[in-house]
């Protein structure tokens, strides 16, 4: 007789432990799936909505436009859109520091027969840019993007500096030959000259 009683309070504990155990998991997904309180408080009908048909239809239109800009200013391979489209994916998981997945679309970007070299002139292009605001998202994908279509791209800083170290080497130079100030203002001009002249 106990051991009907204890198999009976056995069974009894067991179905009582696996439907607790269910509950919590059932529990544990709906609060796993309800997500942050703060951003379903924002998606209520007086909240700002972000994501509007007419805001979809504007995102799609530049994503257009800038696979159209970028077939047509770069030659070859690295202007098409699935290039364009992992390439600038790659720079932008780089600048991030997720270079294992950085790592897996760039075999994706490999395996569409994209030169690899165009990824690393962005990079450096970016890279040479500097600071990004990283609460600003479309600042980097601006960046990305024009470094993309334009890789020699330089920082205005460096642009507007760049010019004044050769003006200042082309007054180093009248000091020591009086000819030289002339071929200095025009430079490709002074080489064809210069090489005659030997």
């Amino acid at each position: 007789m106990r051991q009907r009683v204890f198999g009976f309070q056995n069974g009894v504990l067991r179905r009582l432990a696996t439907s607790g155990f269910a509950l919590l998991i059932g529990f544990g997904s709906a609060f796993a799936q309800s997500g942050d309180l703060r951003t379903q408080d924002q998606s209520k009908p007086g909240a700002t909505s972000p994501a509007t048909p007419a805001d979809a239809a504007k995102d799609n239109q530049r994503k257009t436009d800038e696979f159209v800009e970028a077939s047509q200013a770069i030659n070859g391979p690295a202007g098409n859109p699935e290039c364009v489209w992992l390439g600038r994916r790659v720079v932008v998981l780089m600048w991030r520091d997720d270079l294992d997945t950085a790592f897996r679309h760039l075999d994706l970007y490999d395996r569409f027969g994209c030169p690899g070299g165009h990824v690393q002139a962005t990079f450096r292009c970016l890279v040479r840019f500097g600071a990004i605001d990283p609460k600003v998202p479309e600042t980097l994908n601006g960046r990305v993007h024009a470094c993309w279509i334009n890789p020699g791209a330089q920082p205005q800083t460096a642009a507007a500096a760049q010019p004044a170290a050769p003006s200042t080497a082309g007054a180093a130079s009248p000091a020591t030959a009086a000819p030289a100030p002339a071929p200095a203002a025009p430079p490709p001009p002074a080489a064809p000259a210069a090489a005659p002249a030997k």
